[in-house]
């Protein structure tokens, strides 16, 4: 998980400030070092951590601070605030410009995952903003480049424009023809990578760019590279003058320094960041969410929009009658576990609720297998004994454990955990299923 490390150290400082009520000058300045610690280990570079300790420690030692009711608290809004304006204050939009088709330039090392991101990238737009995209292939020299990305563009249903090994400068205008005629209003052209930065690429994509006029020129930078990421991100900047970041890799980093010192050093925007393997795992990057998570403080905000996203607002109307009729039954169990599962991996979940330490949550029995022995038993039951569980006999219930390949103590775990929720559902459906508020996409799955 991004910044693990990290925040488990930051969040170890916080307790002892917060424990020890007034605090001395002294007693910020030794947090300050701890904090300087922690964010050099986690790969920022010292530049960055420099400057952001100087900052944090002129505001903290205030006496508005040290001589309020609560100056740990203070503190931590403090360094809140700065962790929050280094990764760049606010999200930033992407801008599709006033020209159609909008082209989306994405560049990048070998590696860092360009390929897959232009179909995460194509993906989220179609489903967000309403877009209408072309993929293309420019990566003309890595083996398989092409292939894999019509691969991906299967994945996510669109459609992939190439023209095998022909210059990736002629590929690229004629893209754009092809996206104009088949009324495509987005490109996003995948470029190719080297394993280091050399003038024959740089001058290859200075001239993509020059032919296409992208929108947006986003470097795709792996969150795994450390201190090699601020390197690559200066000189892409100066040679291309990119218009923004994407982070990929984000989940398979403990340390996660290469997002707090890739917009320091580049001063271009932090824009999305790749979140897992899955083609729908993409986020955009708030700053400010990103900054409560390392504190410890959670991101309900970004829990809440995976939960709309991830749930059909009219399967939700008819679960909320079948509950205030006490009509809910394993068929809606499974419904709703396929839900939850959708949202993304439940440790992914659980670190985004407020005073969940994420560095423990790998030794926490978070078993994903749960999920797949919950659908299985299901599954090998007939569609009376889903919808009418109380049939369910010792008999029966042999029967579907050997279907399922579980035991049948863990058939009897689950019928009691569907009454227990089913209770608790019924009890709480005045509050669960309110009125629904203007603006909100849909209600939200069991627990939400």
């Amino acid at each position: 998980m991004a910044f693990e490390s990290l925040a488990s150290k930051l969040q170890n400082v916080f307790k002892k400030l917060t424990g020890r009520g007034k605090l001395s000058e002294n007693d910020v300045k030794e947090a300050m070092r701890e904090i300087k610690l922690a964010l050099l280990e986690a790969d920022v570079s010292f530049a960055v951590v420099k400057s952001f300790i100087n900052t944090v420690t002129a505001r903290a030692v205030g006496a508005e601070v040290l001589e309020s009711l609560t100056p740990g608290q203070q503190v931590i809004k403090i360094v809140n605030e700065e962790l929050t304006a280094l990764m760049g204050s606010s999200n930033a939009k992407l801008e599709f410009g006033t020209r159609t088709p909008s082209v989306v330039l994405l560049l990048g090392l070998q590696g860092a995952g360009k390929t897959t991101m232009a179909g995460k990238l194509a993906s989220y737009l179609e489903k967000h903003f309403g877009k209408s995209p072309l993929l293309v292939a420019c990566d003309v020299y890595r083996p398989a480049a092409v292939e894999q990305l019509k691969i991906v563009g299967e994945k996510v249903k669109i459609p992939v424009f190439e023209r095998g090994t022909q210059n990736p400068i002629d590929t690229a205008k004629l893209a754009i023809e092809e996206a104009k005629r088949l009324f495509k209003d987005l490109v996003i052209i995948d470029t190719a990578g080297r394993l280091h930065i050399d003038d024959a690429m740089m001058d290859e994509i200075e001239a993509i760019k020059e032919a296409t006029s992208p929108a947006e020129t986003l470097l795709v930078v792996d969150a795994m590279t450390g201190q090699d990421a601020i390197n690559v991100a200066k000189t892409f900047n100066e040679r291309l003058d990119i218009t923004g970041v994407i982070l990929t890799k984000l989940d398979g980093d403990a340390r996660g320094g290469a997002a707090l010192s890739v917009r320091a050093a580049t001063s271009k925007p932090i824009k999305f960041c790749g979140i897992g393997e899955k083609l729908t795992d993409i986020e955009p990057f708030h700053p400010d969410r990103m900054a409560s998570r390392i504190l410890g403080m959670g991101d309900v905000l970004t829990l809440i929009e995976k939960a709309q996203s991830a749930y059909d607002e009219k399967k939700a109307k008819e679960l909320e009658e079948k509950i205030k009729k006490n009509d809910l039954n394993l068929e809606d169990y499974l419904d709703q576990l396929r839900q939850m599962r959708n949202m993304g991996s439940l440790e992914e979940i659980m670190g985004m609720l407020p005073g969940v330490d994420t560095s423990k949550l790998s030794g926490a029995e978070i078993d994903e297998k749960i999920l797949a022995r919950t659908e299985a038993i299901v599954l090998s039951m007939t569609p009376k004994e889903r919808r009418k569980p109380e049939i369910l006999n010792a008999s029966r219930k042999r029967r579907i454990a050997a279907g399922s390949g579980t035991t049948i103590q863990e058939v009897n775990r689950l019928l009691k955990q569907f009454e227990q929720t089913k209770q608790m559902m019924k009890q709480f459906s005045g509050g669960l299923f309110g009125k629904k508020k203007k603006g909100k996409k849909g209600r939200l799955p069991f627990g939400f």
